[in-house]
Parts: C-alpha cells; sequence; structure tokens
C-alpha cells in the first residue's frame, strides 16, 4: 500500500471509530508507531483536524467527514457477498437497514461499476439449511438494547416448550449452530443464561436502564463457557 493510499485509509479508520490507538492503526496498516506519527502529523498538515487524548487515542474533530469516493471493484464485490450473508443469516429487520444502507454506498458508484454490480448480483446465491428460521424480526431491537444498555422483556419458550416471560440486561449476539443466541442477565434466574432467538415469542423494548452496575463483557462469558457446560435455555 502506498502513503496516499494508507493516508487516506487512515483518516477513513478515524473516521469510523470514536477514538483509535496508534498501536491499531500500526496494526492494521503494518507500519511502526514510529510511520503513525508521521502519518498523523502529515493528515494535519493537510487540513484533517485529528487530535488526541490521553489513554484513548486519535479521534477527527466532531463535524468533520470525507466526502464520497469511488469504491474499487474488490470492495464493491466484498460488500455485494456480504448482502447475500445478510439475506441468510440475519433477519427482517436487519435485512430492511442493510439494504437502506447498500443503496446509499451504491449511490456514489460510478455507472460501469453500478453495471458491474448489478450482473454480479444475478450471479450469486446463497443457499442455508432448512431448519435455520430467519422469518423473526427481533436482531435490531436487540442490537439497540444492547448498545443502549436498555432492559428488555421477552416471552420466551425453552427447549423442553415451556413458555415463561422475563426481562433480562443482553449483553451479546452470538450466531453458533446454524442460529443467532442472545447472551443477557436475566432478573427471574438472576444469573446470566444463552437464549436462542428463534425460540423468543415476543419481544418489547422497555426502555428502562440496566439495573445490574457491573456486566461481564461477551468475550469473558464465551471464554468462561469454554470451561464449564454452556447452559442454553
Amino acid at each position: 500500500m502506498n502513503r496516499i493510499d494508507r493516508l487516506f485509509g487512515i483518516t477513513t479508520m478515524l473516521q469510523s471509530k470514536k477514538f483509535v490507538a496508534a498501536e491499531q492503526l500500526a496494526d492494521q496498516f503494518e507500519i511502526s508507531v514510529r510511520t503513525v506519527y508521521r502519518d498523523i502529523k502529515a493528515l494535519c498538515e493537510q487540513g484533517i483536524p485529528v487530535s488526541f487524548e490521553h489513554g484513548k487515542g486519535y479521534f477527527l474533530v466532531q463535524g468533520y467527514f470525507l466526502p464520497p469516493v469511488a469504491f474499487t471493484k474488490e470492495e464493491a464485490n466484498a460488500l455485494l457477498l456480504m448482502e447475500k450473508m445478510i439475506y441468510g443469516f440475519a433477519d427482517k429487520s436487519i435485512h430492511t437497514h442493510y439494504a437502506t444502507a447498500l443503496n446509499k454506498v451504491k449511490a456514489v458508484l460510478r455507472g460501469p461499476e453500478k453495471e458491474r454490480i448489478e450482473q454480479l448480483t444475478s450471479q450469486m446465491k446463497i443457499r442455508v439449511s432448512d431448519h435455520f428460521a430467519g422469518n423473526f424480526d427481533y436482531l435490531a431491537t436487540l442490537q439497540s438494547a444492547i448498545s443502549d444498555r436498555h432492559i428488555i422483556e421477552l416471552e420466551y419458550r425453552n427447549n423442553c416448550g415451556i413458555t415463561t416471560v422475563r426481562q433480562a440486561e443482553p449483553i451479546g449476539l452470538v450466531f453458533y449452530a446454524a442460529a443467532w443466541h442472545i447472551i443477557a442477565w436475566c432478573h427471574l434466574r438472576n444469573e446470566y443464561r444463552d437464549f436462542k432467538v428463534v425460540h423468543i415469542l415476543s419481544l418489547k423494548a422497555t426502555g428502562i436502564p440496566f439495573r445490574k452496575e457491573q456486566h461481564t463483557s461477551l468475550n469473558e462469558y464465551i471464554a468462561g463457557q469454554q470451561l464449564n457446560k454452556v447452559q442454553v435455555m
């Protein structure tokens, strides 16, 4: 990667995150931290408002945005492949939001690039096993509850066919065994539980903040379950 492409890549990465550490930039672009310092200085000299907060990293000053740019053929193809994956493994709520986002991406493509995308769309298919059910409509609500740290209320039918209504504090979504699972602190059981999303009969976003002050991270939960038997609802 030449330096111009790298500087653009650094700017894009800064725009996509709240803070980015110099070490993260160094790893992403396979350069030294010293080179990161030089690149950041070069961006500032070009009028791009990069600032730094101790203990957090670099960030773009609020209000600065890159203008729309053209995608390479490979980047556009990667987005199209992800669209097929989304329609195979996500639910209806995600389909809608991703389609809207992808249309915005396609809007900045040049004419020939759009034609290639349209042609490739008809030449890519994804087939999932019949037992995978993506006809629910909960993933977008669950994502919002996780990021906003809000309690959810769910009517849930477990593997034994028993239905309960619960309030829970979701800490993460995991896809495994051909299904989405929400990991959450269950108020009824007073412990973390693994809820299979396809078994949720109804879901309500309460808007109520988490009551539990400290939560384990999703990575910590998964690491712990590698040592102990996973309790799947």
